[in-house]
């Protein structure tokens, strides 16, 4: 991005001080925000820290999860506002106040009916992504998780540009769902699904360009969707654009003071400020402080501005703050030096592969959800047992059966690069890796003997992998009896290296069931809301299916923005 583009979308619009009746700081889920306030008849200004539009939004899968919501009822799902009620209430178990699920629960189809009348977003069922806790009560292996059909980014016009770019370009234009995704990490294995797969989303891609279209999936699309209608909408939005600090009139918020190339701007707010700027996934200082000093710097796959800017100003008013600890966490793939790294999501679910930590043993279901993992590994950091040294150790067959880090196809070598950082082995013996990845021989010959007698039986008795609906999920089908679990009998064998990553931080702001934020003897700060990663998590410690993270971005934005209409 060029220091020659215009600070201000629509361009030509001045930055200066002024007066609003809602300003939201963040351009992410902050759209939901801004959208629906403007429906309620409300001036609106967003103001961006970076040069982009669309925040960790528009580097996420774009799954939403909306339990009971039209898009389900219309695509033949069945469920309930009380089952998912259920669902939460196990789940989450009192780590997070039950008004916030409730809040959630109740603003689902308002929030599916804002988007559909104010983007050109088309929303679909991915039937079978399970719930990430399907088991429990209310819990379904259906699945409550919708996503955007590709979208053509091209409705942006000028701005396209502006769109903050995906976490993985292809080389390749390929608008890939979630539902996709699954196949085509199974193009070898199941290729009457997998192949066709390919095909139409490299017809819809490249065909798209060839007629002008530049069609987008994921997070991609679900931003493309939010900008757009926010363009539409003609809400301004300013980029490089910062937040200073919240302005008062005595208990009340009334605005902030933006900073702009070294100048401060004030912009006053009539009905209040929402909070929509991300957590803190690269301010170290406060990661450190909050989570674990063992964490890699800048591993989180949050937006690189994503510092903590509004949750500190918050504070500095009086906010109260919760589950700060927290994180959607997310293993990855060690990286390469100044490279981000690639995150592994059916690949630890996949047959032909185990996980062990510094001891040469399994730790954890390794096909379990990716924000469950996380709190493993914290969860053994802190009994004074850490993993340490993470690594997924494969043989030959996997890696000529399944789509590795996001971007190794079967068969593909894994790069030179990898082995010399240190970061991938490989050994014709499975005998000599433990020499190469520092653990112990004995534990890791001990771990895999025991590993691979249990996966031809088909149950794996120590962590029961394989023995979830979202463990299956992203399994091999042609794997019986269970998709989760092969033995690793021929070599070569490869270990690579793991590190835990995340989506964003998810503690924050403590918020009510309206968005409110309060201090920390539960009054409201008045005039001042926090939606999506800037607020605690609304589900407390846990992630309850794809796409709750953006989803309930979107809700409490929605929320948000009605309570300051007083509608």
């Amino acid at each position: 991005m060029t220091t020659a583009q215009p600070a201000t979308i629509p361009a030509g619009m001045p930055l200066r001080d002024t007066v609003v009746d809602l300003l939201v700081i963040g351009s992410g889920t902050g759209m939901a925000a801004a959208l629906t306030a403007r429906e309620c008849g409300l001036n609106v200004l967003i103001v961006e820290k970076s040069s982009y539009v669309g925040g960790s939004t528009a580097r996420s899968g774009g799954a939403l999860w909306l339990p009971a919501s039209p898009i389900l009822e219309e695509h033949g799902a069945v469920d309930t506002v009380e089952r998912a009620q259920t669902y939460l209430a196990s789940a989450v178990a009192g780590t997070a106040p039950g008004k916030r699920s409730a809040g959630y629960l109740r603003n689902v189809t308002g929030t599916a009916d804002m988007l559909r009348r104010t983007t050109r977003l088309k929303l679909a069922w991915a039937k079978d992504y399970s719930d990430y806790h399907p088991e429990a009560p209310g819990g379904t292996a259906q699945g409550r998780t919708c996503e955007c059909r590709p979208l053509n980014t091209k409705i942006l016009g000028e701005y396209r540009t502006r769109l903050r770019p995906g976490l993985m370009e292809p080389k390749v234009p390929m608008p890939t769902t979630t539902a996709d995704y699954r196949w085509m990490n199974l193009m070898v294995r199941v290729p009457r699904k997998g192949m066709p797969t390919i095909a139409k989303r490299l017809a819809q891609g490249v065909g798209g360009l060839l007629l002008g279209r530049r069609y987008a999936a994921g997070g991609q699309a679900l931003a493309a969707g939010l900008f757009a209608g926010v363009l539409r909408a003609e809400i301004p939005i300013w980029t490089n654009t910062a937040l200073h600090r919240l302005t008062m009139d005595g208990a009340r918020v009334t605005g902030a003071v933006v900073g702009h190339n070294g100048h401060e701007i004030t912009v006053g707010a009539r009905r209040g400020v929402v909070l929509a700027a991300g957590g803190f996934d690269h301010s170290m200082d406060m990661r450190w402080k909050f989570q674990s000093e063992s964490l890699g710097e800048h591993m989180s796959l949050g937006a690189e501005t994503n510092t903590g800017d509004a949750i500190r100003s918050a504070q500095d008013v009086g906010a109260a703050t919760d589950l700060m600890d927290q994180a959607w966490w997310f293993p990855a793939v060690a990286p390469l030096p100044g490279a981000a790294p690639p995150v592994m999501l059916a690949e630890r679910s996949l047959p032909g592969s185990l996980i062990i930590d510094q001891h040469g043993t399994r730790f954890v279901n390794e096909a379990t959800d990716y924000m469950s993992f996380g709190q493993r590994v914290l969860e053994r950091e802190r009994s004074g047992d850490p993993v340490g040294s993470m690594w997924i150790v494969f043989d030959q067959q996997y890696r000529n059966s399944y789509v590795f880090a996001g971007k190794l196809f079967p068969r593909m070598p894994i790069p030179r690069a990898w082995f010399q950082a240190g970061i991938a082995h490989r050994s014709d013996e499975l005998a000599e890796l433990p020499d190469m990845i520092g653990v112990p021989r004995s534990e890791f010959t001990a771990t895999v003997t025991r590993f691979n007698e249990m996966s031809r039986a088909g149950y794996d008795a120590e962590f029961h992998r394989g023995s979830s609906a979202y463990d299956r999920y992203y399994g091999d089908p042609t794997i019986a009896p269970n998709p989760n679990l092969r033995a690793l009998d021929k070599g070569p064998f490869y270990a690579v290296k793991m590190v835990l990553s995340d989506l964003g931080t998810c503690g924050g702001l403590r918020a009510d069931d309206h968005a409110r934020v309060l201090r920390e003897d539960g009054s409201v700060i008045e005039g001042l809301y926090a939606i999506g990663n800037t607020a605690a998590n609304a589900f407390g410690t846990t992630y309850p299916g794809a796409g709750a993270t953006i989803a309930q971005g979107l809700v409490y934005g929605y929320i948000a923005a009605r309570a300051a209409a007083g509608v």
